[in-house]
């Protein structure tokens, strides 16, 4: 007999529970903690990020390609105007050269050269 009216007692106090929390809500729009949370509307979405920072490395490439360095072993990368150059090069005076191309090219923030010298017969 004590058990069910335990039951009874912790069922009812559940039920008043949720029916305050229910009972709480509004339909008035979500307070301002709760949109704080959320990404703000003039922030690129990731998809766009994804593709300007493409469309960077592109230009970059198209920079360097026009600026007489030989692109066939460079790879770009770009990630928000940072830029990496990584691979290799036949000659070294194009790692130089890559790198003051890489700078001038509009939104490049930084260059981060890693490009190495190619080894004969390679």
């Amino acid at each position: 007999m004590k058990v069910i009216r335990t039951l009874r007692l912790v069922s009812g106090a559940l039920m008043a529970a949720a029916s305050v929390a229910a009972w709480s809500q509004t339909s008035e729009p979500a307070a301002a903690p709760a949109q704080s949370s959320m990404a703000p509307a003039s922030e690129p979405s990731a998809k766009a990020t994804k593709k300007a920072n493409r469309a960077l490395s592109k230009k970059v490439l198209h920079a360097l390609s026009n600026g007489g360095v030989k692109t066939s072993g460079i790879n770009v990368t770009a990630k928000g105007g940072a830029v990496v150059l990584a691979g290799h090069v036949p000659d070294s005076t194009q790692i130089d050269k890559a790198s003051k191309v890489a700078k001038s090219v509009p939104g490049v923030t930084s260059v981060k050269n890693a490009l190495s010298l190619q080894e004969m017969g390679q």
